[in-house]
């Protein structure tokens, strides 16, 4: 599902205009985006945690020619679903 079938979804479950539900979804990723920047985390009962993690610098390998890569240490997006997304997969 790309975003444009999602705002349609989500316009059509919730009952809004296309053009309503494109605003709730960007403001939505907005939301999220500003949030983890400022090193916060989202916490949605049943559904998952949204967090920015530290990845630590490390060496690597090419594997072909076997040389060292230094990887620099970068913060990433994590998201960890919760027990009722779980559940609903199975």
């Amino acid at each position: 599902m790309n975003k444009t079938e999602l705002v349609a979804a989500v316009a059509e479950k919730a009952g809004l205009t296309k053009d309503a539900a494109a605003k709730a979804v960007n403001a939505l990723t907005e939301v999220v985006t500003e949030t983890l920047k400022a090193g916060d985390k989202i916490v949605i009962a049943g559904f998952g945690t949204y967090e920015a993690k530290k990845r630590e610098a490390r060496v690597a390998h090419n594997p072909r020619t076997r040389e060292e890569i230094k990887i620099a240490a970068t913060t990433v997006p994590a998201f960890k679903a919760g027990k009722t997304l779980k559940d609903a997969l199975k």
